[in-house]
């Protein structure tokens, strides 16, 4: 949308109705009534939530909203994984029958069809799987085993088309089949043989664009009986992706020469008749999965650049201006450490930071803007669990050794209180100062939970899994634990708790443990941590709980275990941590802003 400056000269027409179909930027008076109005439109890709898994040649269906990624390699073996996307980010689905990759899509999220692909070796297969939403079945078998071709319709009225077999790799198909939920019938062939085409359409209404290597810039119309040529795509390439309607769709990514050095993120939509250039892509990829609602909507996720990707990037087309959810750099700790306690009922402007480190007794207090050193804590410790807000913070337990010494803080300093019953360090906590929570914690990996009362600690309901290093977020009587370490292995186990048990829900998608956890029972971040048992080597992937399952959010800008966190999943904030392994300790500050809406101006009032 046009800034005032650049509306000053511009030509208004004057008009007694609204225009049926305005253009950008066109700009009209309407005398019935009295106003003056302007279309801008805005087109641009951004950042989505990533898969769990980094993959190439996935299938994708859908729409961009609630998308499917199903199968695909990573390089190798061929994966059998699906996952599901929200409009936020990806959530584990079911596992397909036969992992396969290079396959074909078609459907909807809930009622999905894939087909066709090739096994770990590129062995072409023939099978069609079905999916209802949470597993896959096996349908009707293609009549030509194949790979790579293209893919259309609904999980009822499917359409396969092209396709090629790895060996030999010239052997590319202008084969079509549709499928009526059962069984797969010859349909029309296509013009050209063709392989690595964006796809997408009716089983009575298709489009095939580009493919083949080398590239080729050729599209063709499917009428449900026959293949009928179109006009040419701008650009030629292969490995492409695309999604929408044949009257009004949209094609993407792929590689003009066949190789790496020809990737690229030209974005090209389709109104039935020719293709227009729009926003590229913000990274350039080919072989990735992609899938969309029509020319203003559109996912693509994962593929291949000069890796596997794991990242989401959406289309949007409409007056409106989303920006997506994302960290940006804060104000530094005063003193960079790990394992430190945070006010983790606290806010983005208001938070708390202590100990950490190699045993420290430093208070920090962050008012959205920097941190401010405060008086000490009466113990040094390092690893405790935590709880409470800036003005009323709650650090219990520590190490080395474990700890059961309780401290308070009012605003100003703090004070000792009564131990908890148990010592215990790498401990998580929740809740506040008056009524706290901490459970877990060593050694060896601890279940017990114990509850505070602004005076004295009772025992609670023990976890379900016994653990340590873990995460911690909500109340005394809406508590959530997840990831930690049950050795050997870090955990995706999260458990709810109500004031009197604790109960299993909904597991993250990565098992991590010296995690960072932020949030409400029903609306929580699990940030950073690390995956792998034995080693402490950090990750920036954030989850996002919403009292049921997991998915994944934005990123922080900086992989780190070990961190304090404070706020919501709205307005969360990260800091502290280590870098490298228990070698780099941080003072990084990440403030988390989320999703919004402008609207652009498209209306002025006649004042």
């Amino acid at each position: 949308m046009a800034a005032y400056k650049d509306l000053v000269g511009q030509k208004i027409t004057t008009t007694s109705s609204d225009p049926s179909n305005p253009i950008t930027g066109q700009m009209w008076y309407n005398t019935v009534s009295g106003t003056i109005k302007s279309l801008g439109v805005v087109s641009a890709w951004s950042s989505g939530g990533n898969v769990n898994i980094a993959r190439r040649t996935p299938g994708g269906t859908g729409v961009r909203d609630a998308a499917l990624a199903c199968g695909g390699g990573n390089p190798s073996p061929a994966l059998v994984s699906t996952e599901e996307y929200n409009g936020t980010g990806f959530a584990v689905g079911g596992d397909l029958g036969t992992g396969r990759y290079a396959g074909a899509a078609s459907g909807t999220q809930t009622s999905g069809l894939y087909f066709g692909g090739a096994t770990s070796g590129n062995v072409e297969k023939s099978d069609t799987e079905e999916y209802d939403g949470s597993s896959w079945t096996a349908g009707g078998a293609l009549s030509q085993a194949r790979q790579r071709g293209g893919g259309a319709g609904s999980q009822t009225a499917a359409l396969y088309f092209g396709g090629s077999e790895y060996n030999p790799s010239t052997n590319h198909f202008k084969v079509t089949e549709e499928y009526d939920g059962t069984s797969w019938t010859s349909g029309g062939a296509l013009n050209n043989a063709m392989r690595q085409m964006a796809g997408f359409g009716t089983q009575t209404a298709a489009l095939s664009a580009c493919g083949n290597e080398p590239t080729k810039n050729i599209s063709e119309e499917y009428d449900g009986s026959s293949w009928t040529s179109g006009n040419n795509a701008n650009t030629a390439r292969s490995g492409l992706s695309g999604g929408g309607i044949q009257t009004s769709g949209l094609i993407f990514g792929g590689t003009t020469n066949g190789s790496n050095s020809g990737t690229t993120g030209v974005t090209e939509s389709y109104d039935g008749t020719s293709f227009t250039n729009n926003p590229s892509l913000a990274t350039a990829r080919r072989i990735a999965g992609g899938t969309g609602d029509d020319a203003k909507a559109a996912i693509m996720f994962a593929g291949f650049s000069t890796s596997d990707l794991s990242n989401t990037e959406e289309y949007t087309q409409s007056t409106n201006t989303i920006s997506g959810n994302s960290w940006a750099s804060g104000g530094n700790l005063g003193t960079a450490r790990r394992g430190l306690g945070s006010s983790i009922a606290g806010t983005q402007d208001a938070a708390l930071g202590f100990g950490g480190g190699s045993y420290l007794a430093d208070t920090e207090e962050y008012n959205g803007t920097s941190w401010s050193e405060q008086n000490n804590l009466g113990t040094a410790r390092n690893f405790g669990g935590s709880a409470g807000t800036q003005t009323a913070g709650l650090f219990m337990g520590g190490q080395f050794p474990a700890r059961a010494q309780t401290e308070e803080y009012n605003g100003t300093s703090w004070s000792e209180q009564n131990d908890m019953s148990l010592a215990r360090g790498r401990s998580s906590g929740c809740g506040t100062q008056t009524a706290g929570l901490v459970f877990g914690g060593t050694a060896p990996p601890n279940a017990s939970t114990e509850e505070y009362d602004g005076t004295n600690w009772t025992s609670g309901g023990n976890l379900g899994t016994g653990r340590y290093d873990l995460g911690g977020a909500g109340t005394q009587t809406a508590g959530l634990a997840f990831g930690g370490s049950p050795p050997p292995n870090p955990t995706t186990a999260t458990e709810e708790y109500n004031g009197t048990s604790w109960t299993s829900s909904g597991n993250l998608n990565r098992g991590r443990r010296f995690l960072g956890g932020v949030g409400i029972q029903t609306a929580s971040f699990a940030m950073g941590g690390g995956t792998q048992p034995g080693t402490t080597t950090p990750i920036a992937n954030v989850e996002e709980y919403d009292g049921t399952s997991w998915i994944t959010a934005a990123s922080l800008a900086t992989a780190r275990n070990g961190l304090g966190g404070s706020g919501t999943t709205s307005s969360g904030l990260a800091f502290g941590g280590d870098t490298a392994g228990s070698t780099a300790a941080s003072n990084a500050t990440e403030e988390f802003t989320g999703a919004t809406t402008v609207v652009n101006v498209d209306k002025f009032g006649t004042s």
